[in-house]
Parts: structure tokens; C-alpha cells; sequence
């Protein structure tokens, strides 16, 4: 028997057996593995001793920029609350909320393309897209502009859909 399943694929595929074959094992994945983007070279400077190189500090990144984003993270809430909460319709209130969630929101969206799109990899996608990003904050600060100036602005609009 073993020697008729070495002559016939066909035997080979249709009998079910206690050991693997290749073929049984291909069955349980779902797609060829495919690498979408080629592995980078694998090169190793200097030893095993040598001591790892400090980057210099910036202030726009690390603790500072971690810091700036949970200070506006937090902010919101105050500024998202004390419209309702104390009835009155500042336009002031509602330029610093507006100006708020666009910060918010860009840095967030900043944050994604850096860490899914990295330097060293796609260098011209990541610049795409963080122009692309620019872009769109730019618009959705004129647009949230035109609002609170030529309409009735985002808390009273906020008011207006919870009262609906």
C-alpha cells in the first residue's frame, strides 16, 4: 500500500492518514505569503560593546510632544463641557474649541502616517500623505471658520441636534 501511494498523487490526496504531508499541511493556510514591501538589508554596525548612540533632544518630539497631546487631549473636555454647562454662547469659547479639535485631530492623524508609514522605508509616501494631511487640516479649519462666522457655530448647532 505504501508503494501505490507513492505512485498515485491522487491516493496520496484522498487518504486520510495520521501523518502530514505537505499537502495537508498547505490545506490550512489560507494565502501564499506575500511581502509587500522588501525586507530592509540586514547589516550590523560596529559590535556587540559599543555603546548605543543618544539621540539629541528635540521639543517637538518624545516627552514634550507626548505631553502637548495629552494637555490638549484633556483640554477638550473642559472646553467640550463649559458651553452647555454654563449656557452662554461665546463665540470665543467656540474659536478655541474649533481650533482645539483641529490640533487634536492633526496630531493624531500625524501620528498614524509616522507610525505606519515609516522614514526610512516609503519616504515619498510618507511625504504624500503628510502634505495630504496639511491639506485637509487646512481645510476643515476653513470650513469650521466659515461656520462659527457665517452660520450659527458648533455649540449651538450641538444644542440645536440634541434638542431635535
Amino acid at each position: 500500500m505504501a508503494s501505490l501511494a507513492r505512485q498515485t498523487p491522487l491516493f496520496r490526496r484522498s487518504c486520510l492518514s495520521a501523518s502530514r504531508s505537505p499537502m495537508q499541511v498547505m490545506a490550512f493556510h489560507a494565502s501564499a505569503k506575500k511581502q509587500i514591501l522588501p525586507p530592509l538589508p540586514q547589516v550590523i554596525h560596529g559590535t556587540t560593546n559599543d555603546a548605543v548612540e543618544v539621540p539629541k533632544t528635540h521639543a517637538t518630539e518624545g516627552s514634550y510632544h507626548w505631553t502637548f497631546e495629552r494637555i490638549i487631549s484633556a483640554g477638550l473636555v473642559p472646553l467640550t463641557l463649559a458651553p452647555f454647562a454654563a449656557g452662554s454662547l461665546n463665540p470665543t469659547m467656540d474659536a478655541i474649541l474649533c481650533s482645539a479639535l483641529i490640533l487634536h485631530s492633526h496630531i493624531g492623524f500625524q501620528a498614524m502616517v509616522i507610525d505606519y508609514f515609516p522614514q526610512r522605508r516609503v519616504p515619498k509616501t510618507r511625504a504624500g500623505l503628510m502634505w495630504l494631511l496639511r491639506g485637509f487640516t487646512l481645510a476643515t479649519a476653513v470650513g469650521l471658520y466659515e461656520f462659527e462666522t457665517n452660520d450659527v457655530g458648533i455649540t449651538e448647532a450641538l444644542k440645536r441636534i440634541w434638542k431635535a
